[in-house]
């Protein structure tokens, strides 16, 4: 395994997380306005991915 097939990895990977954020955050808003519907599951996957992201993101930043 090389560096090239990790960092490939790697960007696919963050690519997949934030598409998949954007389709949720889509499907929350059309259910909302569309429907009426407030959808609690998809919008605390929603705050899941972005607690996870902003904790992270604190964590890197204090050990590098």
């Amino acid at each position: 395994m090389d560096e090239r097939y990790l960092m490939h990895r790697l960007r696919s990977t963050s690519l997949a997380g934030v598409i998949g954020a954007v389709v949720a955050g889509i499907l929350v808003l059309y259910q909302f306005h569309a429907k009426n519907i407030f959808r609690w599951d998809l919008f605390s996957v929603l705050l899941v991915m972005a607690l996870v992201k902003l904790g992270a993101m604190l964590y890197y930043r204090k050990t590098n």
